[in-house]
């Protein structure tokens, strides 16, 4: 386990994301060495070098750019970003057979470099991506695992505290299953504060009421294909994102988030890759929680479930 102080994260996909997730973590201080790696050298270079011109108004750390693979080598945590580019319309899980052959190559070099490393998927569709990384990589699943719907979770809580006028630190509620179409929100465990969000909202009423989560949910679901829509990809919050859980490993920070992994008996769910509730820490994805759900809300996860299985047994996995 790496101290946050000495750390190395290297990145893989000097795209949208990747290169902001660099930005990100170097703003905020969370690795004293950051790679940065993609197959297009000039792309790569001129993004670190982008970056290394505004070093003395960051907080102290070095940052590399590389087409060679060798520049990961003994990092701490590995981040996959690369893959092909989501298009306006475009469902997660169509990307899935050519990002899915792309790891094929990708991780069997990667874990060659870093085998001790924590491996997080980011690359979309991530639950695929993540089941296809860790039959390829033989990895156990703590060590690897994806970003999941933790972006969700936080675009919901943000809609939550529009709603409510409350800080969206003090709204706890979880977006679960797939990161895309199938995801679910659990209501019956949300809280806003101490307070149940429920019996929150029948003493609030009509806020978030039943007419109001049902679109909340659905804006949550669509928010990527909007932002993909006007500007054509997703990047900044996703990078936010994976800064909280790269912290949370390498600071041993035990942090409950919604990482996809590999679920064993979860509520009669087995072999596949979604997001639950997990502690994240140095050990990487840790023990999976299982909040209170209703018995529509377990349906809904195990349909969810479904989706991606199916996908999954066409791509052979």
């Amino acid at each position: 386990m790496a101290r946050a102080g000495a750390s190395t994260v290297a990145i893989v996909g000097a795209g949208a994301v990747g290169a902001t997730l660099a930005y990100a973590l170097l703003m905020q201080g969370a690795a004293r060495r950051v790679v940065l790696h993609d197959v297009n050298r000039a792309k790569v270079e001129a993004e670190a070098l982008d970056l290394a011109h505004g070093i003395q108004f960051m907080p102290h750390a070095q940052i590399i750019g590389s087409d060679d693979v060798e520049a990961c080598r003994d990092a701490d945590v590995v981040v996959i970003t690369a893959g092909a580019k989501q298009r306006p319309g475009q469902t997660r899980l169509d990307l899935a057979a050519s990002t899915v052959g792309l790891m094929r190559t990708l991780v069997p070099r990667l874990t060659a470099v870093a085998p001790d490393a924590i491996f997080l998927m980011v690359t979309n569709p991530v639950d695929i991506v993540t089941q296809a990384a860790l039959a390829i990589s033989g990895l156990p699943r703590e060590q690897l695992f994806g970003s999941g719907t933790v972006l969700d979770t936080s675009r919901l809580r943000y809609r939550i505290a529009q709603e409510t006028g409350i800080a969206a630190s003090n709204v706890h509620a979880y977006v679960v299953g797939e990161h895309g179409d199938s995801e679910l929100v659990l209501w019956s465990s949300a809280m806003i504060g101490a307070v149940p969000l429920l019996d929150w909202s029948s003493t609030h009423a009509p806020l978030l009421d039943e007419p109001s989560r049902t679109a909340i949910a659905e804006e949550v679901v669509t928010a990527a294909y909007r932002i993909i829509e006007g500007k054509g990809a997703t990047n900044y919050a996703v990078a936010l994102a994976a800064v909280g859980i790269i912290q949370a490993v390498l600071r041993a920070e035990n942090r409950v988030l919604p990482v996809s992994t590999l679920l064993t008996d979860y509520v009669g769910i087995s072999d596949v890759c979604l997001s639950v509730p997990t502690v994240v820490g140095g050990d990487g994805a840790q023990e999976r929680l299982l909040p209170p759900m209703t018995p529509s809300e377990q349906a809904g996860l195990r349909a969810s479930a479904e989706h991606i299985r199916a996908v999954g047994r066409e791509l052979g996995f």
